[in-house]
């Protein structure tokens, strides 16, 4: 990264930085990157490293310039994104809008189920609600809009895609996302460390289960 035109790196505050990113791609990157900085001390005292869908912020930073200097000088590659652990994520696949989803993609609710397993997932970032991954790996072609009225309820468990992220609903809670299966698989446990199953940098993978 360099600091042509908008500088990426920004503080923000005392002790935080704020990284401004192209996209999920190079967020993915750049956390990875920093992950490994971390676990080899070369990073210094970093409270927290959280990724977004276009930043990455670093907060708690015990000495803002040397940081900086080292942000600015990254060269992360994609590689750097895939080494997080394995989660395994086993589906159902009756959502209530899986006949929708195949519809949209022009194939069969079965060959939409073949499409949604075959790849290799990776949570790109956490939001909405406490343990609620965003995980990229399906093809940009497979894009899906979010269904134009939101549900008051979806509930805990439900597997869910919205434009080009997958998603499992950790609690129940209003939403929006497409509906196409579900999970009995914990996604949120506070007497659980970490207390979220899907953090950052984790990849999934998503296997049929049957009813």
């Amino acid at each position: 990264m360099t600091d042509g035109g908008a500088a990426p790196v920004r503080r923000v505050g005392e002790r935080a930085l704020l990284v401004e990113l192209p996209g999920t791609a190079e967020v993915a990157a750049l956390y990875g990157w920093l992950r490994e900085r971390q676990a080899a001390g070369e990073l210094g005292e970093v409270d927290e490293v959280v990724p977004a869908a276009r930043t990455v912020l670093l907060d708690g930073v015990a000495d803002v310039t040397a940081v900086a200097a080292l942000l600015r000088a990254a060269r992360p590659t994609a590689a750097a994104a895939t080494g997080g652990p394995l989660v395994e994520v086993p589906t159902v696949y009756d959502g209530a809008d899986l006949a929708e989803v195949a519809a949209l993609w022009g194939v069969s609710p079965e060959a939409a189920v073949r499409i949604h397993t075959e790849p290799e997932y990776v949570v790109a970032f956490c939001g909405f609600a406490p343990g609620f991954g965003y995980l990229t790996g399906l093809p940009p072609r497979y894009e899906v809009p979010r269904r134009a009225t939101p549900r008051s309820a979806v509930p805990a468990g439900s597997v869910a895609l919205a434009g080009r992220y997958t998603g499992v609903y950790p609690s129940p809670s209003p939403g929006g996302w497409q509906l196409i299966g579900r999970t009995a698989l914990p996604l949120w446990d506070t007497a659980r460390e970490p207390a979220a199953l899907l953090a950052p940098g984790v990849r999934v993978r998503f296997t049929v289960r049957r009813a």
